[in-house]
């Protein structure tokens, strides 16, 4: 489970789902939120609720553009790489560059199997998906917001970005093959908005897709990344629950593979 999954509570709050609904782990979003930033506090709560760290997100949205400073984006990343290795998490997952870092985005894809190479950590750069406005498509993202034709080794498919950009994730899927490394599970509508839904709210193929990577033996992350920051306390714990148990019935013939 993202801890993102329980924003806008913080880091505890979100150990605390997690290991109450029986998730395996959990990816840690570093945000504002200064226990995010610290791995001696975040391997306390992983000691204290028993869930380990599996992922780190860097802070590459464009709400966390001032954490960690603002100089030098490539400090975003090589801190979340020394969060993932002090806390045991085999992957960083990160976002491509927005179109005004062109310094960071010009060496970006080089920049990233560089840093694999010398750390060994798994850098999975996520799809994105086109701004729109007034009809119009911007272009927010270099070297672009779908990885598929990039050079990148590690991949991150969100399924909502999927649907928001009007991508297939089932073509992308297999266009990626080996270098999908990384699911985020939520569904979307085909909305221009980011929806982040409980899979199988939307008309996305959460399911399709899991099914086909447990049956291609997919021994990656799957992390469940929904939006609860509308809901009360009960209705947060149904999602949280509703997408769990989503993911291990088409999950089931590689549970204690892939974790969730």
């Amino acid at each position: 489970m993202s801890t993102a999954s329980a924003f806008p509570l913080g880091c505890e709050p979100a150990f605390e789902l997690a290991a109450g609904l029986g998730y395996d782990g959990v990816e840690v979003m570093v945000w504002t939120d200064p226990v995010s930033q610290d791995p001696t506090a975040l391997a306390a709560l992983s000691a204290r609720y028993d869930i380990p760290v599996l992922a780190v997100h860097a802070p590459t949205l464009l709400l966390t553009q001032r954490v960690w400073g603002t100089a030098d984006p490539w400090t975003k990343v090589d801190r979340s790489v020394d969060l993932a290795e002090q806390l045991g998490a085999g992957t960083v997952v990160v976002h491509p560059p927005f179109r005004w870092q062109r310094d960071y985005a010009g060496g970006f894809v080089d920049g990233v199997a560089r840093r694999e190479a010398e750390r060994g950590v798994p850098i999975a750069v996520e799809n994105m998906y086109p701004w729109r406005a007034r009809g119009r498509e911007l272009m927010a993202y270099l070297p672009g917001w779908d990885p598929v034709p990039h050079g990148y080794d590690h991949v991150t498919l969100d399924l909502s970005h999927a649907a928001s950009a009007g991508s297939d994730a089932l073509v992308m899927a297999e266009e990626l093959g080996p270098r999908l490394h990384h699911i985020h599970l939520a569904d979307g509508s085909g909305s221009p908005r980011d929806e982040h839904l409980v899979p199988g709210l939307g008309n996305q193929p959460c399911g399709e897709l899991l099914e086909s990577l447990a049956g291609s033996g997919f021994t990656g992350l799957v992390t469940v990344e929904v939006s609860t920051r509308k809901s009360g306390e009960t209705e947060r714990v149904d999602a949280l629950a509703q997408s769990l148990a989503f993911a291990r019935l088409h999950l089931a013939p590689v549970v204690g593979a892939g974790r969730v």
